[in-house]
């Protein structure tokens, strides 16, 4: 007789101590209430977040295969500062995706358009509020809605993978540059004036200059 198949291995289940330092963390650090550089430990993480220190441990193993922390043995775990390399690397990926992405979403659905409008205005009243953390957010959603539009599947996926970084960037320019939240929220409505326009060529100019805007900011060298 045929061997019965073997039974498909169940999903692993994060506990749920496990999951709640894991976003604890997380937030933190692309917040940038933990820092680059910042040494943290079992003990005032578990203390913190009010569990033992092995759903602790668990959450630092998850969070050190995302990239976003280094463990050492007995010392803790060091987040991980943003690195010139990471910075050039999500800029010239987003640059391919963005840039492609706006040229097939144009000419864009009324769906779209009002989205992009909701959005823009979400992020404004997120910057009035002084809440980098959301106007972060607002931004970021702007510009996948923008991806999502593109009607390719794969692109978003790939493009979904870059939020963490995007987000400790964008948290990381408001706090060094100011003045740039207004000037993003410039630039959006510039790039939406575009896409309702239905122009392409604008619409992927905007988006270049927004995008590369990125690199310079985060390595402080813009005038």
């Amino acid at each position: 007789m045929p061997a019965a198949p073997a039974a498909s291995a169940a999903p692993v289940k994060i506990p749920a101590a496990a999951e709640r330092v894991y976003a604890h963390i997380k937030k933190a650090v692309l917040d940038r209430r933990y820092e680059g550089g910042t040494l943290l430990t079992e003990g005032d993480l578990a203390e913190a977040v009010g569990v033992s220190r092995t759903p602790v441990r668990e959450a630092l193993l998850r969070l050190e295969v995302e990239g976003l922390i280094k463990l050492y043995p007995k010392k803790g775990a060091l987040v991980l500062a943003v690195s010139a390399q990471e910075i050039a690397d999500v800029v010239e990926t987003r640059l391919l995706v963005e840039e492609f992405a706006v040229r097939r979403a144009v000419p864009a659905s009324p769906a779209l358009i009002a989205r992009l409008e909701e959005l823009l205005e979400e992020q404004k009243q997120r910057a009035e509020e002084g809440d980098l953390a959301e106007v972060a957010v607002t931004d970021r959603c702007f510009h996948a809605e923008i991806v999502r539009n593109a009607g390719n599947q794969i692109l978003s996926r790939l493009y979904d993978q870059l939020r963490d970084r995007q987000l400790r960037m964008g948290v990381t320019i408001m706090e060094a540059h100011p003045d740039r939240i207004a000037k993003n929220i410039t630039e959006h409505a510039e790039m939406l004036e575009a896409i309702r326009a239905g122009d392409v060529e604008a619409a992927a100019q905007c988006v270049r200059r927004h995008v590369s805007r990125v690199k310079v900011l985060v390595r402080g060298e813009e005038r």
